[in-house]
């Protein structure tokens, strides 16, 4: 059975059941949203630090609890994390996430796409805390974008993207793009290639089908992006994505 598969067949009480279990769910991640986020964004306001850090010690363990969710990390320990690093993660589930904000030790930010900022409060939390939306329909404006946040990486933050561009429907590793690669390589930050597995079976690719089991997600051995010419970019990033397949197989 593949990461992203349920049970082809479920009678129709178990149906019923976890149906009304993932309403509760929805509703309790709805909730703990709407009371989080506006305190988190009032912080930020008042030039407080731990807004960012809000989603690592308040929303994911509570959406992970909700969840029935059990996370393990692996190689978080052999990581610099006082040096700035852009994460490049596959991605199976939006709870991917929740698992890295919990994992990453430092405050985290994410390169989203666009639609992510129009959600309600989600969306207004993301822009109050620097992360960084990707309209992938205007290559221009992407490029730009990318290139404004390596200032902010050269100063120390840590970054993640997902180089898939979107989340994998089988658990695969689909190629990776290279734009969170230029951000690396214009930042002079290392790439630090995360591998994520079971993500896509605890929340499904699509709707709101919520199952219990573990996510594991293991960190890499950083590259190094000093001294790489522009037109090492893709193979910078066929480089990070094997990396990735071997944490995969390694598990």
């Amino acid at each position: 059975m593949s990461a992203t598969s349920l049970p082809a067949r479920t009678n129709w009480p178990a149906r019923i059941g976890w149906a009304g279990l993932n309403t509760l769910q929805l509703l309790f991640t709805i909730a703990i949203t709407i009371t989080g986020f506006p305190v988190a964004m009032l912080l930020r306001l008042a030039g407080a630090d731990p807004p960012l850090r809000m989603a690592a010690w308040y929303w994911s363990p509570l959406l992970f609890l909700g969840a029935g969710a059990r996370l393990v990390v692996e190689g978080a320990d052999h990581v610099d994390w006082s040096k700035p690093h852009v994460v490049v993660c596959n991605h199976q589930s939006m709870i991917d996430i929740c698992a890295l904000f919990r994992a990453v030790p430092v405050p985290l930010r994410f390169v989203m796409k666009h639609e992510m900022s129009r959600m309600p409060i989600v969306g207004w939390y993301a822009k109050a805390m620097g992360m960084v939306f990707i309209d992938r329909g205007n290559a221009r404006d992407a490029r730009g974008k990318l290139l404004a946040v390596a200032s902010i990486v050269r100063d120390g933050a840590t970054v993640c993207a997902f180089p898939e561009g979107t989340r994998s429907v089988d658990g695969r590793v689909a190629p990776f793009k290279g734009g969170a690669f230029q951000l690396a390589m214009a930042a002079g930050a290392a790439v630090l290639p995360a591998a994520i597995d079971g993500s896509g079976a605890v929340l499904r690719r699509s709707g709101f089908a919520v199952r219990p089991g573990t996510i594991r997600l293991c960190f890499g051995t950083p590259i190094e992006t000093a001294g790489l010419a522009p037109d090492e970019r893709h193979a910078l990033a066929q480089r990070a994505r094997d990396a990735v397949v071997a944490l995969m197989r390694a598990r």
